[in-house]
């Protein structure tokens, strides 16, 4: 049995998407009952050969990642695999491949809603541009065999779009790696910071769309007793007082040992569709403090953490106060249980089995592809790019913007 990952959210820098697809390769191969490989623009060339690379172009606005020049090159290189199962991580070229590629070889294609495309388009463009991203996704969507979102609110927004039978599945973390006991006594003493100042940190990439420039200014309004570790990379930050910028670790072992050593995890973006560093931060023993806006809040409850206002510095700052007033270790402690209990990789990875499962026997009974819904578009229709509003042509390498 072969399954392919195909997105454009792949990255050596990390990301939720890289977490997840890394994760369930190994574990796949723990398994010893799939065969796995990753199909992306972003894969380095010296990479496992489970990873493969498809031609793609670096576009702004897409944070890094490498947009897929063409539908047509990227399915010809997965009819070539022969898998049995295809999933698709993103909504552009890849989703529009796979379809292609699930149409030629008559298996099941699965689309995995890893990215909120309205509520991006609404932060740049404005309502009209989320409108429409959000038909779009209703029209591409359709047309899968399956379709997964982490959160039960990605379940119910594509539910408000018109994708109707979206299934929650959730993602996890390796719950040995992210433990309490990484902790490092000496970190808090080589910052230079006094035994009662708060320790804060934010992990992740430094994008508009993290809304940092929210949480630097929350910063400012906290004032002395608050440090805050900035570990990522990407766009460049202002130099604030009382923080220190840490780069990207892509060692999840390095990451880990930063969380423990920290008291309190803060991510006030409000675009996340799970947010996967806040299960690591509770794995690692540690309350967080989220908001409300995305599928983030989900994993937060008044036991694990405090949730604030999305783009409100005063709200985020007054959520942080209140975090740290309480007993941080017990907010850890049940934090850490909650991990344990429901997001270790090993309880979610079977429940994503029984899925795929459950879609291929489904599959064989009919003997031929079965779509969800009506399709609106062909398979073979030009994609939506996702950045910068841009418009990619199918097969030829041909890009436009509007906006």
């Amino acid at each position: 049995m072969h399954l392919v990952d195909l997105t454009m959210f792949y990255a050596a820098e990390g990301g939720g998407v890289s977490t997840y697809l890394n994760a369930k390769s190994r574990w796949l191969a723990r398994q010893g009952r799939m065969r796995h490989t990753i199909l992306s623009p972003n894969v380095d060339a010296a990479e496992a050969p489970a990873r493969l690379r498809v031609p793609g172009l670096a576009l702004p606005g897409i944070h890094g990642y490498r947009m897929p020049l063409s539908v047509a090159t990227i399915a010809r290189r997965l009819r070539s695999l022969r898998p049995d199962l295809i999933e698709a991580g993103d909504a552009g070229h890849c989703a529009w491949a796979a379809l292609r590629a699930r149409d030629r070889l008559g298996v099941p294609a699965v689309a995995f809603y890893h990215s909120d495309l309205p509520r991006l388009l609404q932060n740049r463009f404005g309502g009209a541009a989320a409108a429409m991203g959000a038909r779009y996704l209703a029209q591409l969507y359709a047309r899968f065999d399956l379709v997964l979102a982490p959160s039960r609110r990605m379940v119910e927004q594509l539910q408000a779009m018109g994708v109707h039978g979206a299934l929650h599945q959730p993602l996890g973390i390796d719950s040995a790696v992210f433990h309490p006991r990484r902790r490092d006594p000496g970190l808090r003493a080589r910052l230079g910071l006094a035994p009662d100042v708060c320790l804060l940190v934010y992990a992740g990439r430094f994008t508009a769309d993290k809304k940092l420039d929210v949480l630097l200014e929350a910063m400012r309004r906290l004032g002395r007793g608050y440090h805050l570790l900035l570990v990522g990379g990407g766009e460049p930050l202002p130099v604030a007082a009382g923080a220190t910028l840490l780069p990207f670790q892509r060692d999840q072992r390095a990451l880990a040992r930063i969380l423990a050593s920290c008291d309190l995890l803060v991510h006030p973006g409000d675009c996340e569709t799970f947010g996967l560093i806040v299960l690591e931060a509770m794995g690692c023993g540690l309350p967080v403090v989220v908001t409300t806006g995305g599928g983030i809040a989900e994993l937060v409850a008044d036991d694990t953490g405090v949730l604030a206002e999305p783009n409100c510095a005063d709200s985020l700052a007054a959520a942080v106060r209140t975090a740290c007033a309480r007993d941080l270790a017990a907010l850890g402690a049940q934090a850490r249980r909650k991990v344990e209990s429901c997001f270790d990789w090993n309880r979610v990875f079977a429940q994503l089995m029984a899925r795929y499962d459950h879609l291929l026997a489904s599959h064989a009974g009919t003997g031929r592809h079965k779509g969800r819904g009506r399709p609106v578009f062909s398979a073979d229709a030009p994609a939506i790019g996702v950045g910068a509003g841009a418009i990619v042509s199918d097969d030829r390498t041909e890009i436009g913007f509007r906006g």
